[in-house]
């Protein structure tokens, strides 16, 4: 197979929809000879900053000189960015040999095809670091944890960034269900470290670890960052003080991620696996992660942000209140169909002085014509444009030098609008 045969196969999977268990991972790890059973993981699991909070510390841990495997989901652009190496994404060749091999050992083993898209591309993943004998692998969990593809790693240490309401059809309608799933990722005797902030969802996480033997350290309790600046904290450890700690991230937000992000490599450094002062400055410092709250310098400026459910369209609500400045928002949305659509929109919408709703290119997409009727409760202004290409080369047109260009609602609309907005003049 070429590289699109070989991803025409992959996003074949997806027909099997969602398949929770380890069966399927376990079954095709053991006939690539279980090289999950060598790695060194860092498991990451989390409703929102999961993706930063392991960038961050991909970054710091890359400064230091290990060599870091990063596994994420979903990508924005290209299928490369979800497996990468000290930053570097995995070539198209890679994935191609990758994907033929597991493919002939799954017919040669005659295991019954039912596994998932992520089921698959998990087991390259693992075994991609494992073949390229990385120092340590951070593995971000797709969806939830206790069944997640992922969850088949007995880890170094875990993380949970936090519990918010999301993917509640599958994870459960309230958020102590939603926690129960997280807090599947904690193993025995493996340290857990959280950002998670709620009294109800504490309780859950803490009786988790005393029936695992889990030491568990928490934000705010064990560990601690204060926002100084913007993009500056303040971090306070059980042996780690670092002060004015820039951040490359964007966002109040990330001041809690950020302080996850050095909890959790605290514990590692209290393992051996030893981390400088320099590193975690320049790490930090260095930081990038597409599609979260990335400004694209122009006239006019446009900000992505994948805010896909309430508490992540709240942060970005008070991202957009305290850290930029612009005169007149303008926004383009395109929102999943089993996302709580009327809780983003109510936070988001009535910023805006003009909302178009688009749709990206996925079948899970919530059709803009119902995204408007609900924004129009909120805003000034509705439009539907069906296409996001044509919503973004439309907006751009209407928008001043001085106002903001806000493209949010899903990372599969804010993949579509990057694209577009980074190829815009090579075609």
């Amino acid at each position: 197979m070429n590289y699109k045969e070989t991803l025409k196969y992959l996003y074949g999977l997806e027909r099997f929809g969602m398949i929770f268990g380890l069966e399927n991972i376990s079954r095709l790890l053991h006939i690539l000879g279980n090289p999950h059973l060598g790695l060194k993981v860092i498991h990451v699991a989390g409703t929102n900053g999961k993706g930063s909070v392991s960038a961050m510390m991909a970054s710091i841990l890359r400064e230091e000189g290990y060599r870091v495997g990063l596994y994420t989901s979903p990508h924005l652009v290209s299928f490369t960015e979800r497996i990468q190496i000290n930053g570097i994404e995995v070539s198209w060749e890679e994935v191609v040999r990758l994907t033929d091999m597991l493919r002939k050992k799954v017919e040669d083993e005659s295991i019954p095809q039912l596994f998932t898209f992520f089921d698959f591309t998990t087991a390259i993943a693992i075994y991609y670091f494992s073949l390229q004998k990385v120092d340590l692998a951070i593995l971000e969990v797709g969806l939830g944890g206790r069944l997640d593809s992922t969850n088949i790693v007995n880890p170094l240490i875990a993380v949970i960034t936090n519990v918010e309401r999301d993917h509640f059809q599958i994870l459960g309608e309230n958020i102590e269900d939603i926690a129960r799933e997280k807090a599947g990722i904690v193993k025995m005797g493996i340290p857990l470290i959280s950002g998670i902030n709620k009294p109800e969802i504490i309780e859950i996480v803490e009786e988790m670890c005393k029936r695992k033997r889990a030491p568990l350290r928490l934000l705010k309790r064990d560990f601690s960052g204060e926002r100084i600046a913007p993009r500056t904290l303040n971090f306070l450890g059980r042996h780690w003080v670092w002060g004015k700690v820039k951040l490359g991230l964007a966002g109040p937000y990330q001041i809690d991620n950020a302080t996850v992000a050095l909890g959790a490599l605290e514990v590692l450094d209290e393992m051996g696996y030893a981390i400088k002062r320099e590193s975690i400055y320049e790490g930090l410092s260095k930081v990038r992660w597409p599609g979260r709250l990335e400004l694209i310098q122009g006239s006019p400026q446009i900000l992505l942000d994948g805010a896909h459910n309430p508490a992540a369209a709240m942060s970005l609500k008070k991202a957009l209140c305290e850290e930029l400045s612009y005169r007149t928002l303008f926004m383009l949305v395109g929102i999943m169909e089993d996302k709580e659509a009327p809780a983003i929109l109510s936070e988001l919408a009535p910023l805006a002085e003009l909302l178009v709703a688009s749709r990206p290119h996925s079948p899970r997409a919530m059709s803009p014509q119902k995204i408007a009727a609900i924004a129009q409760g909120y805003c000034r202004a509705t439009k539907v444009i069906e296409d996001i290409r044509e919503a973004v080369a439309y907006l751009q047109e209407v928008a001043q030098e001085d106002d903001l260009l806000l493209v949010t609602g899903s990372l599969f609309t804010v993949g579509e609008a990057r694209e577009y907005l980074l190829n815009k003049g090579r075609e």
